[in-house]
């Protein structure tokens, strides 16, 4: 046991010995890679405006998502008119899409309750 310890420890002092020698390089070129998007100065005021700019961008998304979400609706209102016509691959997709949804809604209850299975602190 205490060798598989040292033998851990060996193996993360190594790679944060690599990590310490290329993270500054790949904090550059990060950099250098994205400096269209950097503002110079970076001031409170700057960080204000880009704050409201996102904000008044994604709210003039609003009627793109409004019109999209409609689409899908009638997509899936045409899909149920003719349920008849329905392949069982289509519906194994629903079926999995359903089972994936609930899933991550278990997994968001589970982390809203303090990573408890059983129930909630009082």
């Amino acid at each position: 046991m205490a060798s598989k310890l040292v033998q851990l420890q060996t193996k993360a002092c190594k790679a944060s010995q690599v990590v310490a020698k290329h993270a500054n390089s790949y904090y550059k070129e990060l950099l250098e890679e994205n400096k269209q998007y950097i503002q110079d100065p970076p001031t409170i005021e700057k960080c204000d405006l880009l704050a409201k700019q996102l904000f008044a961008t994604r709210l003039a998304s609003i009627p793109g998502r409004y019109e999209a979400f409609w689409k899908e609706l009638g997509y899936i209102k045409n899909l149920w008119k003719n349920r008849q016509e329905l392949k069982v691959e289509d519906a194994g997709i629903a079926a999995l899409f359903g089972l994936e949804c609930y899933a991550w809604f278990c997994g968001g209850e589970i982390v809203g309750r303090g990573f408890t299975f059983t129930g909630y602190y009082v």
